[in-house]
């Protein structure tokens, strides 16, 4: 079987020739001890910056050139992802930066007065204050009108296309769509959540809006040569979902229900979610929601891949099983204990995928990488 045909079986819950392997993503620090150079492959803020510094180009083929060393390097991987941040779009070619205001080493200031600042535990550049937060009106009105899609500029899928070419023909591609609706979040989390408790009527009207966007935009983002759609969106905490239950089928069901028909329907992909935290409340309705795959099984989040496999495992195919937080703080010998137990627990029958259980993250020891896919070659095959 080659990496399509291997996948591919693993979503029909069909037995392949060994376990599919795949990383939603593989962050720079491990790109860089693999490839044995620097790269922006992966790391983000250090690729942001450059943006804004007008140097598009250079991470441009940065991202083309290492993304595929890393993949000819990694040749074990069966799914390769095209769409995750510091490895998907760009900015077109005729980019014009305006960048934020720079407070010092690793904080600036937007044209909307937001605090940015550089987490050196991920790497990535998040917003820590936004002083108009809380006086944001979001109103129906805002909604009423169709949404107004273009197509892109092309040079914007100029990295997703070229992965694409290089791989098509022996690798699983998983990449994006449209808008995929999801738990719709107006303004940062606190207050998108208020959202739901204090303007419902608004939230049900910005996802009717977002539906017909996402539909609108996926001719021009699902691209040619992609096998299949993933979506991206944290719906937990560790300790349960950041909606009820109730509220998460009122709210979140219907719409994406129909985005993953429309895609099955029109494209003839199937959808795969990323989903971290505590999901148990919801797998119902991932199910229910046409979910094909389900990634980023979180242990620490007392989502153990044992228990998800013999509740859900005939239902939804399941990708991950090693905590990255022991790829990151553990041992190898915990490493050799995780491969083991997430092969003797998903591999039966198919419908199982290997990897972390959210991404090889900034962080990652290199001898626990390593580990990782030395046991996982060996008892790979069925």
């Amino acid at each position: 079987m080659d990496s399509k045909a291997r996948v591919k079986a693993a979503l029909n819950h069909e037995v392949p020739d060994r376990i599919p392997f795949g990383e939603f993503a593989i962050d720079f620090d491990t790109v860089e001890r693999t490839l044995g150079h620097e790269t922006y492959v992966r790391a983000k803020a250090k690729s942001q910056i450059a943006f804004w510094e007008g140097r598009r180009d250079e991470v441009v083929q940065s991202w083309k050139e290492d993304g595929v060393a890393l993949f000819r390097e990694l040749d074990f991987l069966d799914i390769i992802l095209v769409n995750a941040l510091s490895f998907g779009r760009v900015p077109p070619a005729d980019y014009d930066p305006d960048p934020p205001r720079r407070l010092d080493e690793s904080t600036w200031e937007d044209r909307e007065g937001r605090i940015l600042k550089l987490s050196e535990a991920t790497m990535d550049i998040t917003v820590i204050h936004d002083p108009k937060m809380w006086v944001r009106e979001y109103r129906l009105e805002d909604y009423y009108e169709e949404p107004d899609v273009t197509p892109p500029d092309p040079s914007v899928f100029e990295v997703v296309d070229h992965l694409i070419e290089a791989f098509r023909d022996d690798r699983y591609i998983l990449g994006g769509s449209g808008h995929n609706v999801g738990m719709v979040m107006l303004g940062e989390m606190e207050r998108a959540l208020v959202e739901y408790m204090v303007n419902p009527d608004v939230v049900k009207a910005a996802g009717a809006y977002y539906y017909k966007q996402g539909v609108a935009e996926d001719q021009y983002l699902i691209r040619d040569g992609q096998d299949g759609v993933i979506w991206g969106q944290d719906y937990g905490y560790k300790t349960g979902p950041l909606i009820s239950p109730e509220m998460f089928a009122e709210f979140v069901v219907p719409l994406t229900k129909k985005r993953v028909q429309d895609i099955n329907t029109n494209y003839g992909m199937p959808v795969w979610q990323h989903a971290c935290g505590n999901n148990w409340a919801l797998l119902d309705m991932f199910v229910e929601m046409g979910f094909a795959c389900y990634q980023s099984i979180q242990p620490t989040a007392d989502m153990d891949i044992r228990k998800v496999k013999r509740q859900y495992g005939d239902k939804l195919c399941l990708w991950g099983g090693i905590p990255v937080e022991h790829l990151v703080d553990g041992t190898p010998e915990d490493i050799r204990r995780d491969v083991a137990h997430a092969v003797e627990s998903a591999k039966d029958g198919g419908g199982y995928i290997f990897g972390s259980s959210h991404s090889i993250a900034v962080g990652t020891k290199y001898d626990n990488f390593m580990t990782m896919i030395d046991e996982f070659l060996r008892v790979r095959d069925y």
